[in-house]
């Protein structure tokens, strides 16, 4: 329902100045309004409530994506997540804690861009831990305060030490984030010039590495035939050696020699020789089986 309520307060805008001119119709509330309304939501669940809390604050979410901007990621993409990040606010948000909900939402909305930004820049692979993270957020701006007294674009040693220290991540993470934020991803719908003069997509011309859908049911076909050969080569053993090559060789919590001896009241060096001898017969089965079938094992 919060969805839909967004879908109606943004009014279907594809442009992004009208989405602007739209949200900044909506008037601020005041501290009074917006504990009344969050009160409504938290203990009633009025979905009229939630709407007017979240077109009240859909101008705090463009305001945060703009900070973002930077990130080669269209404004709108990062606006929408953000208003994903406000919906999840005013779903967890209790206003009987004393805070005002702009302060909790905040935080929501920035995490839902971050989160949608790295997941957005394929070459950045890193970014998993807490203070990798902070390094992509933060090394943009790092580097710009660095540098913006000097002709260089690069850091100098002592520098990138300076912000590993800084940030807790090792020097390499440095130099690996600053390499990869220097290039932006490019779109898989831009076109490039071929040999004959005409242009293609770049997704037209990246192979594919995916396996196949014809491999892959190959692959699952095989599969189901080579468990049928064991599962033919344990049947024609007799239900001892059965059990003890399943115990020795298939079970996740394999049994010991000692266990399976005090099992069947024998010494583990007997049992030692039953499992060897039901391997053997096991592979001669499947080898015998893999060569008619002309199967590789």
């Amino acid at each position: 329902m919060l969805i839909q309520a967004l879908n109606l307060c943004i009014n279907g805008s594809a442009s992004l100045m009208q989405y602007i001119a739209e949200v900044q119709k909506f008037p601020m509330l005041s501290q009074e309004e917006e504990t009344r309304l969050a009160k409504n939501w938290h203990q009633y669940k009025n979905i009229s409530s939630a709407h007017k809390l979240i077109t009240s604050h859909l101008n705090l979410v463009v305001k945060i994506a703009m900070k973002f901007k930077n990130y080669g990621l269209l404004l709108m993409d990062l606006i929408m997540e953000g208003n994903i990040g406000l919906m999840h606010a005013v779903k967890k948000f209790n206003p009987n804690l004393g805070f005002r909900f702009s302060t909790y939402a905040v935080w929501w909305i920035e995490a839902s861009i971050k989160d949608f930004i790295l997941k957005s820049w394929s070459f950045i692979k890193i970014g998993t831990t807490q203070a990798q993270r902070k390094l992509f957020f933060s090394l943009r701006k790092i580097k710009k305060r660095i540098l913006q007294y000097t002709n260089r674009e690069t850091l100098s040693n002592e520098e990138i030490k300076a912000i590993s220290n800084e940030l807790a991540v090792s020097e390499g993470d440095v130099i690996q984030m600053s390499y990869r934020l220097a290039y932006k991803d490019q779109s898989l719908n831009s076109c490039l010039k071929v040999g004959d003069g005409s242009k293609k997509e770049l997704q037209d011309m990246i192979p594919c590495n995916s396996v196949s859908q014809e491999v892959t049911y190959q692959n699952h076909e095989e599969k189901e035939l080579k468990e049928t050969i064991l599962n033919n080569a344990l049947a024609n053993l007799n239900e001892r050696s059965r059990d003890i090559f399943i115990s020795r060789y298939l079970s996740e919590n394999t049994q010991t020699l000692d266990e399976l001896g005090k099992k069947y009241n024998v010494s583990r060096e007997r049992i030692r020789q039953l499992a060897e001898q039901a391997m053997s017969k096991v592979k001669q089965y499947i080898q015998s089986e893999s060569l008619k079938l002309n199967l590789y094992v």
